[in-house]
């Protein structure tokens, strides 16, 4: 197993820039998700990475090996595409072990190998199946089979799971996250959707839409700490409040105009705290308690009027205008076992928050 890493990478198409300098290290044998809007150049990434596309300039290393010209075939890395370019007019035993048979491998060998990865993807039984016959999900599971039989260092998965219905996507996502903790294979996730990068990543980046990386860590170290407030907008709702710090008596506020101040609590970044700077206050949705009650001990307390309210199922999602015009988000856990608030459109109400909930952005 070996670390990926690009160093200084730049590339670009037809005189567009599309990555100026980019680094990265994708740490080996784990499952790294690149997460960013469309045209931010994650696919791009991909296919540097996979050989399918030359650097302008910079390097790229699989350990120790500078791979930056080493031609697609002689790298273990393998790619499963969006659309799988599985052989329609193949069975499934064909398309698997294609690979193996262009390299010369023995036919008992190849039997022993295919039944091996069809066992991994729970497709054994199938392997007589011509690729028409099969579903969406089964077709996914058989670029994975071809994608693995050789036994790469880093798979490569652009967007795999883009033509599934949600119910099958769902179900791949665990799928996935089961083999590569079954092969301890490096897998490169690239997505536009969060919910998938936060569900399958143990640690996945964050690209802007320039090409550039906002933040790298856990799903949790990105939810909970965003960087910045590209990051915290693009993963995840959530509310973004400007105003000023303040110390006050010891203590840290953010002052925002025409709602008053709101204590804060230290920010990780000690060194940007500076009173009388403009910054911004994120609140995630759910970490915001909405009541038509007036309730003690929170340290920060609004009060709006419900213009929206949005069932999701786990969740009813409200929409608080406060009286500054500004719209605040609120999500609330529909548990049937605790009796909750009959909250209504047009219902005044209170919105409360600990100071420990507030992530502070700089500007």
């Amino acid at each position: 197993m070996r670390q990926i890493k690009v160093e200084n990478v730049c590339k670009s198409y037809d005189g567009d820039l599309i990555l100026d300098k980019l680094n990265l290290e994708i740490p080996s044998g784990q499952f790294f998700a690149l997460l960013g809007p469309s045209g931010c150049g994650k696919t791009t990434i991909l296919r540097l990475l996979a050989g399918l596309e030359s650097v302008d300039s910079g390097k790229i290393y699989l350990g120790t090996q500078d791979i930056t010209n080493v031609p697609i075939y002689k790298r273990k890395i393998n790619t499963v595409f969006q659309q799988y370019a599985l052989f329609p007019h193949l069975s499934l035993f064909d398309n698997v072990s294609y690979g193996l048979r262009v390299k010369g491998v023995n036919a008992a060998k190849i039997k022993d190998r295919v039944y091996d990865v069809l066992k991994a993807v729970q497709l054994l039984g199938f392997e007589n199946k011509k690729i028409r016959s099969l579903s969406g999900g089964q077709q996914q599971r058989v670029a994975l089979a071809r994608a693995i039989i050789n036994e790469p260092e880093v798979l490569l998965l652009d967007e795999p799971l883009a033509a599934l219905d949600l119910k099958l996507k769902e179900q791949m996502l665990v799928e996935l996250i089961d083999l590569q903790d079954k092969l301890k294979t490096t897998f490169v996730y690239v997505t536009h959707d969060q919910t998938e990068a936060l569900a399958v990543a143990d640690k996945m980046a964050i690209m802007n839409v320039k090409g550039e990386i906002e933040q790298i860590g856990t799903p949790k170290q990105i939810y909970e700490f965003p960087s910045s407030r590209f990051v915290a907008n693009f993963v995840g709702k959530t509310n973004i409040v400007e105003g000023v710090l303040k110390q006050q008596n010891g203590n840290l506020e953010v002052e925002v105009e025409g709602l008053g101040s709101f204590a804060v609590f230290v920010p990780q970044k000690k060194g940007w705290m500076i009173p009388e700077k403009t910054i911004f206050m994120n609140i995630r949705p759910e970490k915001i308690y909405i009541s038509k009650k007036e309730i003690p001990n929170f340290s920060n307390h609004l009060t709006g009027k419900v213009i929206d309210i949005i069932y999701h199922g786990l969740s009813t999602q409200y929409n608080v205008e406060l009286r500054t015009g500004r719209i605040i988000k609120v999500f609330e856990q529909n548990e049937e076992h605790f009796p909750q608030e009959d909250i209504d459109y047009n219902d005044k109400v209170n919105l409360y928050f600990q100071k420990e909930n507030v992530v502070l952005l700089e500007r």
